[in-house]
């Protein structure tokens, strides 16, 4: 799979919040994993949920509308 960054500028680290177009059609995000207890969502056993900055999706939605 092809990934391009729309969202997220961390320079050389590779490990920070980020989004990204995929080759597919499809939104691929890079966060912080959060513990699968404790939150109020079930997940499925291939899901996972991680957490990025609001003003990050923000700015995704942004380039990607260009």
């Amino acid at each position: 799979m092809k990934l391009t960054r729309i969202a997220g500028d961390c320079g050389d680290n590779i490990e920070c919040p980020a989004v990204y177009v995929s080759d597919r059609g499809t939104i691929v995000v890079q966060g912080h994993t959060l513990a699968r207890t404790g939150l109020d969502i079930t997940l499925a056993d291939d899901e996972s949920a991680v957490e990025i900055p609001l003003d990050l999706l923000k700015e995704a939605a942004r380039a990607h509308a260009l």
